[in-house]
């Protein structure tokens, strides 16, 4: 029973990782068509961020609670800067949004060699978190769980947004018909840079997770921008039950192939059979008549 459980509750924790970095992924792919490499990055910037919270505040009980918002914003900062800088003046051009944020994950990871060095720095978990709880022989540490329900959280706060706020209902109109929203007064501009803004600090929420897991190091992004653009495709764009599901799907299988194969050759398994997946079903999990979120 350990066998097929410890691999189960490990995915898990990861699909959860993956889902608050596709729902970020999900409002900026899906909406505006970016293709975003730097996406990683932010969840790198968020983990950095609750390094240095618990630099400021040394109680870890408080700076892991507090470092979620500090989280949020300073990668929704960096994504805001991106977008206005540069994305904003390359939309309806995929490949040439594709190149750019390669570089600019590129000169983020390198930012943060130099800044924090290439080893990385831990992150010291909270007395609450420290424990574990058995389940069917594995001994499933209370982080996980922490990882999950704030995955949990956040994919029900952004729905919540996107249905019953005043800008979601924006959000939802610009990703229909955007020129007729810009007639009716919508300011799409705005639109787009509270979007990547959310989308990016989602990330960042996520690194907060990672962090409590793995640490920090710089290059902590690139082992999740790949499968977080995955779960989004199969998922189906822009449809956050697709992206739900793909999510945990992606972390489990990748978990068992683990159990499996090597680590990187897991890693490969998963990746072709996503394809094979799109081959058969290219529009993704589910689909919409529009771009529109669900």
């Amino acid at each position: 029973m350990e066998s097929f459980t410890t691999p189960l509750l490990t995915g898990a924790v990861t699909g959860a990782i993956l889902l608050i970095a596709a729902l970020g992924l999900a409002l900026t792919f899906g909406q505006m068509g970016v293709i975003n490499m730097a996406h990683g990055e932010f969840l790198m910037a968020g983990a950095y961020a609750t390094y240095l919270t618990q630099q400021v505040i040394t109680s870890t009980d408080i700076s892991i609670l507090i470092a979620l918002p500090v989280a949020f914003l300073v990668a929704g900062l960096l994504g805001l800067l991106l977008e206005t800088l540069i994305i904003s003046w390359m939309y309806h051009r995929p490949l040439d949004t594709l190149l750019v944020t390669v570089g600019v994950s590129l000169v983020l990871q390198q930012a943060a060699k130099d800044i924090f060095g290439a080893q990385g720095d831990p992150v010291r978990a909270p007395e609450w978190l420290r424990g574990h709880i058995e389940v069917f022989g594995y001994n499933w540490p209370y982080r996980g769980m922490f990882t999950i329900a704030l995955g949990v959280l956040a994919l029900l706060g952004l729905a919540a947004l996107l249905k019953y706020s005043s800008f979601g209902r924006r959000i939802r109109a610009t990703v229909q018909n955007r020129e007729l929203a810009e007639t009716m007064g919508i300011s799409t501009r705005t639109v787009d840079r509270i979007t990547f803004f959310i989308g990016s600090g989602l990330a960042g929420v996520g690194g907060v997770a990672i962090s409590l897991i793995s640490g920090t190091f710089p290059t902590l992004g690139i082992t999740y921008i790949i499968p977080a653009f995955l779960v989004v495709v199969a998922g189906g764009l822009g449809q956050l039950k697709g992206t739900v599901i793909a999510a945990f799907s992606v972390g489990i299988l990748t978990q068992f192939m683990t159990d499996w194969f090597s680590g990187s050759m897991a890693q490969v398994v998963v990746f072709a059979l996503v394809v094979v997946f799109l081959q058969i079903r290219p529009q993704g999990l589910f689909t919409v008549s529009t771009r529109g979120l669900a």
